[in-house]
Order: C-alpha cells, then structure tokens, then sequence
C-alpha cells in the first residue's frame, strides 16, 4: 500500500464497490500472512491505546474492543476521530474509514495516524451496511458516516454493533448513532494564535465530554488542544510547558 492510505469505492456501480472493499480486506490479509492484523493492546487484549489526554476519560484508558463509539457532528469532531485513530495506528492496529469523501489524510497524518494503516472507502453508496460489515471483519476500527443519509434503521445498527462485539473489532459512529457504548464530542471551541502575535491559527482548545456505560451519569470532560501546535493532541498545560521547551531551545542555539 506504499506508505498512503488505500483507497477503495471509486467505481460507480455498487457491485464494483462492494469487491473493491472486499479486494481491499484481502491485500491486507495477503501482507500479514493471511492473519490479521493486530494492536499491541493492553494486557487482557481488549482495550486499543488512545492519546494521553483522552485515555483519562475513556472507560477502560481507551478504545474496548467491541465497543459502539459515536462521535456526534459538532464542532472538531474530525480531529477527535484523528485522535482516536492515532495511537491505535501507532501501536499496529489497522483502521478503516467508510463514507468520508473529503478527508483530510495530510491533517490525518500530522495528528499521528498512520496512513499506511489507513483504508478508506469514500463513497460506498447504497453498500454502506454491506462495505462496513466486511470491514469489521477484516479491521481494528472502522469508523463509519453518513448512515443518515443511507437511511440505517435501527436494526441495522443493531446488526453493526453485534458484528462488532463478536469480531472485537471498535465500530466508531461518525453522527448520531442511539444505543452507542460511548459518545465522545466537542464544545466551547476556541481557536488560538490570532491576536496573540503568532499571525496564524495554531492550536484549538476544546472541552471533550465523555457520556456512556463506564462513565458516571454526570459524564466526564476535560479541557484539550484538539489539534496542538503542530497538528497533535495536547493537554493545555503539556503544550505550554512544550512550547516554552521550543522558544527556550531556540534562544540557546541564537545566543
């Protein structure tokens, strides 16, 4: 796959784009050796690693396998999917993103994910249930969106979340998705740079709430850089103190 991600579902016909998904699934069980492929988890082999400041709220320290993660459309959402994505990808598991035309990859890779790692399937059609079902079997996570517009009922997200249980694989709803485990989103976003003498947006604070089973009813949320300077994920504090590390380091080399 060269190093990008692998595109899939660029044909028009929905039986092109269903085998297209299905080639896909086998070239990545042709490069490992016909297994699977596999995070380094957590001992007990049921939990994907997530960056530090979403560990802390996630049930568990991350993503549980077999787990419905949904991130509703609110404002970053996307970045926070980059930062599920990103230590899972680091670690070995493979993901995959259905229904997503217009994704960043080069924001993708700047927040830590690897590409090479990476399926897509931008536009499954009318195959979206059919597309994600094979990847939940073939997949670490799979991410999935526009199962609105393609009209899943709820016994279909019923269907994809027993898929997902019994495959150990995290199906991670992007919109509304009633019944997911748990259900990650932003608020009170607020841009950084402008204003402040960089010239330029750099970082983006936001209060990522975490609701769901695990989780207290009250919920948990915490203050993030989503992305940080540089296109990672932070902790307001962690990214001040790095920042400050930068500067210093650029007076000692100048002096």
């Amino acid at each position: 796959m060269g190093g990008a991600a692998v595109e899939a579902g660029s044909r028009s016909d929905p039986a092109s784009r269903l085998e297209l998904a299905r080639g896909l699934l086998r070239r990545v069980e042709n490069r490992s050796g016909g297994a699977r492929p596999v995070a380094a988890p957590e001992p007990d082999g049921r939990v994907l690693p997530v960056v530090a400041p979403l560990a802390g709220l996630l049930p568990g320290g991350g993503l549980r396998r077999g787990a419905t993660v949904a991130l509703p459309h609110a404002p970053a959402a996307t970045s926070l999917l980059f930062a599920l994505l990103a230590e899972a990808s680091a670690a070995g598991a493979w993901a995959a993103v259905v229904g997503r035309p217009g994704l960043g990859l080069l924001a993708a890779a700047e927040a830590g994910v690897r590409l090479e790692r990476l399926a897509l399937v931008p536009e499954p059609g009318t195959d979206l249930m059919a597309v994600t079902v094979a990847l939940l079997d073939g997949m670490d996570v799979v991410a999935v969106a526009g199962a609105e517009r393609a009209g899943v009922r709820a016994a279909d997200r019923q269907r994809l979340a027993a898929r997902a249980r019994q495959r150990g694989t995290v199906l991670v709803a992007l919109g509304a998705w009633p019944g997911a485990d748990v259900e990650l989103s932003c608020a009170d976003a607020r841009w950084q740079g402008l204003g402040a003498g960089a010239g330029r947006l750099d970082a983006r604070q936001v209060r990522v709430r975490v609701r769901g089973r695990g989780v207290t009813s009250a919920g948990r949320s915490a203050g993030v850089l989503l992305p940080a300077p540089g296109g990672v994920v932070a902790a307001p504090r962690q990214a001040g103190v790095e920042r400050i590390r930068g500067r210093r380091e650029v007076e000692r080399v100048a002096g």
